[in-house]
């Protein structure tokens, strides 16, 4: 086994600095917190908790503009997962993680791995998981190595969802030359539990036990949080060893495990966390935290799959189905007898002590004693200079890029190949979305909706956010990646909840990313309060960068809607000729950012202009309104595509189209993506009460035909297209581009 170094070493040859530990904090923690070098087990223990992946040093000023309570939160930021009521005893919990690095280097093991440790976030609260969601973002479809990768990423997510027998339900992918040298992937759970067996991770009372569960600890995924908080290059692309290796079958044993412990003898519990960034160091010091407690473990004794692993290896290690338990002192027995069932390691590493200290022994020797809150509570905040980009300055004195639309047909064709619009069967088919059988509506909706088995009731969950708008205006960006999360949950018939977000972006350090983080963030809680939906957990992904060259700023909102009667589930398909069609919301002329401008041009640019959020929210709620008193029978928001996509995407998969009148809309304008607005079906006879209803917001259109065609009568230009050859172009996209030999 390699020696490590001595503290006076670690001071001289700074081994640090390659931890994502700066020089500065290291000075800082050896003068003012230990008054004395920190050992090299200590360091890294130091540069985990301290990396900002685990700290949040950088983001944590931006994130307290966000709301994170209201009428329904049990429980918000701070636990593994958020928990909102959802009425009757009951409550819902979600979160979502990125695990963008990992994916990058090694993509089936990193995406297996991310859908695992969100997983474990959620059964960690007392929930059983029941959907799981994704968001991903990859290069353009041009490469063979970018092929691989999207591949992989994909059979990661299904074969760990499909194993664990959790049905992934919705999710959103897209394409653009930011993501090709750091792709995101960002998964998110959703869990069904009673209130009354809320847990949290917290350890306390002297004496109790600290027992670890699960798999055995190996050299996996060590410093994978400090991986995750570094800039990415091609120096890095390999670092495979900061990747994790999943089980899903183990994984499902350890959740049944755990479930039986907190449902049937929580008495016996005092907390319980997941062992996730940063292994056993976050888990138990977080708990120690948490407890205000201090803590002691004999690292001899967890349970190691390799041999000679150090204290450094053990504490940081980020093996997967792993947890961490506070158990009451007198009960260590009874735990280990629930998890030997299930044939788990269930192991007492170590005791709760009085005072504050940390304390860690590894082959007979006292290798860690520091306070439980130079780990958690005195981590250095960094103040960060903020400017606004030069690029966003410039187009702020430009014209706006106005585009030219001859031939309708032609273009949406176009558009329905572009990959981030097009089709993405071919992906979400590897999940299984059926499975527990409480799936009503699966991918390929504008939201996933999961059955309360015992209800009426019912949970719509969606993934959404549109990073070229947040480049080109980070706060009004912000604002339609919320907006755009509700109208997905509306157009199914649910009332938005609350949002969970991965927060995915470049080096903080650079001035004009850090104000993207800033703006967007403003912009994402305005809107959270107007509609009020708080963020209830989350995460922030930063350094996404490869040799210098940043991601789009793009902030994944994830959103769960309640539905208080099952049967008033509004689908995205037009349903039944006859009904009339109307838009929702007023159309503009927005093609900043838009798929237009991207397949036009080649590249986004402009500013994207303001919109009323506060306005749209009003007429959501009486969209919703006219839902819930059955006006509707389909619903579908407008988003990628404008208007022309929309309603192609309503018709695909039915025998129907649509008879149009749109002379007050040019053609360029079909494809504006202007937010907030909805293309709707009402039954002919119950016109008047939905107009009534919504007022001047909606604007009837036409009518839903038996001829599969979509005909439009616009300004100056008409469109008459069958759907039966425009779902050809929109479901061969994909499957050509990945056949693609180039």
């Amino acid at each position: 086994m390699k020696q490590a170094m001595t503290p006076q070493e670690i001071k001289e040859k700074k081994p640090y600095l390659d931890w994502s530990l700066s020089e500065a904090e290291y000075d800082y923690i050896r003068t003012q917190l230990l008054g004395r070098l920190p050992n090299y087990t200590e360091t890294g223990l130091f540069a985990a908790m301290w990396s900002e992946h685990c700290s949040y040093k950088k983001s944590k000023p931006v994130l307290r503009l966000f709301p994170n309570k209201n009428e329904r939160v049990l429980q918000g930021p701070g636990e593994g997962a958020g928990v909102v009521d959802v009425d009757d005893g009951q409550a819902v919990v979600f979160k979502a993680e990125s695990h963008n690095h990992p994916t990058t280097v090694e993509p089936y093991q990193g995406a297996a791995t991310g859908v695992g440790g969100i997983l474990r976030d959620i059964f960690s609260m007392g929930a059983r998981p029941i959907a799981s969601l994704d968001s991903l973002h990859f290069g353009e479809l041009d490469n063979v190595q970018m092929k691989m990768k999207v591949k992989n990423t994909v059979r990661g997510i299904g074969d760990y969802g499909n194993c664990m027998g959790i049905p992934t339900v919705a999710g959103e992918t897209t394409f653009d030359p930011c993501y090709q040298g750091n792709i995101l992937c960002n998964a998110m759970s959703v869990g069904l539990m009673e209130q009354k067996d809320i847990q949290q991770g917290t350890a306390t009372g002297i004496g109790n036990a600290v027992m670890y569960v699960g798999a055995k600890t190996g050299r996996d995924g060590i410093h994978g949080a400090t991986f995750a908080s570094a800039d990415f290059s091609d120096e890095r692309a390999t670092q495979r060893s900061a990747v994790q290796v999943g089980d899903p079958f183990m994984e499902k044993l350890l959740l049944e495990a755990c479930l039986d412990l907190i449902t049937n003898h929580s008495d016996w519990l005092v907390g319980i966390q997941d062992m996730g960034a940063a292994g056993i160091v976050s888990s138990s010091a977080e708990m120690a935290s948490e407890g205000k407690s201090g803590m002691e473990l004999n690292l001899d004794l967890v349970p190691q799959r390799e041999p000679d692993m150090s204290a450094y290896e053990i504490m940081l290690s980020e093996s997967q189905e792993r947890m961490l338990l506070c158990v009451k002192k007198g009960h260590e027995d009874d735990v280990k007898k629930i998890f030997d069932l299930y044939d788990l390691e269930a192991v007492t590493i170590g005791r709760i002590t009085e005072g504050r200290d940390y304390v860690l022994f590894h082959d007979g020797e006292e290798v860690c004693h520091i306070p439980v809150s130079n780990l958690t509570d005195d981590v250095l905040e960094e103040e960060s200079i903020e400017r606004k980009p030069v690029r966003i300055e410039e187009a702020e004195h430009k014209g706006a890029w106005q585009p030219q639309v001859s031939n309708v047909e032609m273009t949406l064709c176009r558009l329905l190949r572009q990959p981030t619009i097009a089709d993405k069967s071919m992906f979400y088919q590897q999940y299984d979305s059926q499975v527990r059988t409480c799936t009503v509506t699966g991918p390929g909706s504008d939201a996933g909706i999961i059955r309360i088995r015992g209800t009426k009731k019912g949970l719509a969950m969606t993934t959404d956010g549109n990073s070229r708008f947040v480049y080109l205006n980070p706060e009004v960006g912000g604002q339609i990646a919320v907006t755009e999360a509700a109208a997905n949950i509306i157009a199914s018939g649910a009332q938005p909840l609350a949002i969970t977000d991965c927060l995915n972006y470049g080096d903080p350090n650079d001035p004009e990313i850090f104000w993207e983080l800033h703006q967007s963030v403003q912009g994402m809680a305005d809107a959270c309060r107007e509609f009020n939906t708080p963020v209830i957990s989350g995460n922030v992904s930063l350094y996404n960068e490869n040799n210098g060259k940043a991601i789009h700023p793009t902030p994944m909102v994830g959103m769960v809607g309640l539905i208080k009667n099952i049967d008033q589930v509004v689908p995205s398909r037009a349903q039944q000729p006859g009904d009339a069609v109307y838009l929702i919301g007023k159309t503009g002329d927005d093609y900043a950012g838009t798929e237009l401008q991207k397949m036009m041009t080649g590249d986004i640019s402009g500013v994207v202009k303001p919109f009323d959020f506060h306005h749209v929210h009003q007429y959501m709620q009486h969209l919703l309104s006219a839902m819930q008193d059955s006006l509707v029978t389909s619903a579908h928001d407008i988003s990628e595509g404008g208007l022309g996509v929309a309603l192609a995407e309503m018709l695909f998969g039915t025998d129907l189209g649509f008879d149009l009148n749109l002379s007050w809309m040019t053609g360029e304008q079909f494809f504006s993506e202007t937010p907030g607005r909805f293309v709707v079906t009402v039954p002919h006879e119950k016109r008047d009460k939905f107009e009534q209803q919504l007022g001047n917001d909606a604007t009837l259109i036409g009518e839903v035909t038996n001829s599969h065609w979509l005909t439009a009568d616009l300004a100056m230009v008409s469109l008459n297209s069958n759907i039966g050859a425009l779902q050809k172009e929109w479901e061969e996209a994909i499957p050509c581009l990945m056949k693609s030999k180039d």
